[in-house]
């Protein structure tokens, strides 16, 4: 993510409905875990990592770019700059790794996968979050520097190749697939915005109905997975 994004997102997160409702899912996948020690992958600004934090983790944001790891820093979130495909970290030292939107920038997904599932102990859980779909390509994927979308079948075989068992993967944003898909035809960049108070509101709304609706089979916009390394 390029710096002046990482500055954009910052300012935005805390009210703006996709990541309000991100924040909510990784709260939820996380409720019957026993905090311990936690690595957010590809954390940007941190705040997922002060979700985890929140929640009673010894959380540390990765971030490779030197923006996002002086975003961190600012806001006293601990951090670490490395490689998200070369973890300097030792063999089972974690509880936790997040990485949500982070595995589709990443040349050597595989590289990446395999040290994360190294870097965690066994027992340990990761939690993904991926863009899925190749019939959704568009601009604003080449504008904020994604190599793929995953398909469900593409990205079990990713983490299980790894060693990893799959313990739940689901679809996200399937109500606003189709006004993200006629968005994305004419997309020219970055679909990061502020949009105004009601549209974030009514956004929220829809989006927030997947709780309770039985749609993770369906097609969505995004993957999101709980993984285990036995």
């Amino acid at each position: 993510m390029e710096g002046t994004e990482v500055r954009r997102l910052t300012e935005v997160e805390d009210r703006h409905w996709w990541y309000r409702e991100r924040r909510h899912l990784l709260t939820s996948m996380i409720d019957d875990l026993t905090p311990g020690t936690a690595l957010d992958v590809g954390a940007a600004g941190g705040g997922n990592t002060r979700v985890l934090q929140a929640r009673g983790w010894r959380a540390t944001a990765l971030e490779y770019g030197p923006e996002g790891a002086g975003v961190c820093a600012e806001r006293g979130i601990p951090v670490l700059r490395a490689d998200a495909t070369r973890l300097p970290l030792a063999p089972g030292s974690l509880d936790l790794v997040v990485a949500f939107d982070v595995l589709e920038h990443l040349d050597d997904d595989v590289a990446a996968a395999t040290g994360i599932f190294d870097a965690l102990r066994p027992g340990g859980t990761f939690l993904v979050a991926v863009p899925c779909d190749r019939r959704l390509w568009s601009q604003h994927d080449v504008a904020v520097g994604h190599v793929r979308r995953y398909e469900r079948d593409g990205l079990l075989a990713l983490l299980q190749g790894a060693g990893f068992v799959v313990d739940d993967i689901r679809s996200w944003m399937v109500l606003l697939r189709p006004v993200v898909a006629l968005r994305r035809r004419t997309s020219a960049g970055s679909d990061l915005d502020d949009p105004p108070s009601l549209v974030n509101r009514s956004l929220h709304a829809v989006v927030a109905l997947e709780r309770w609706l039985p749609v993770g089979r369906l097609p969505g916009v995004s993957l999101l997975v709980r993984a285990t390394r036995p």
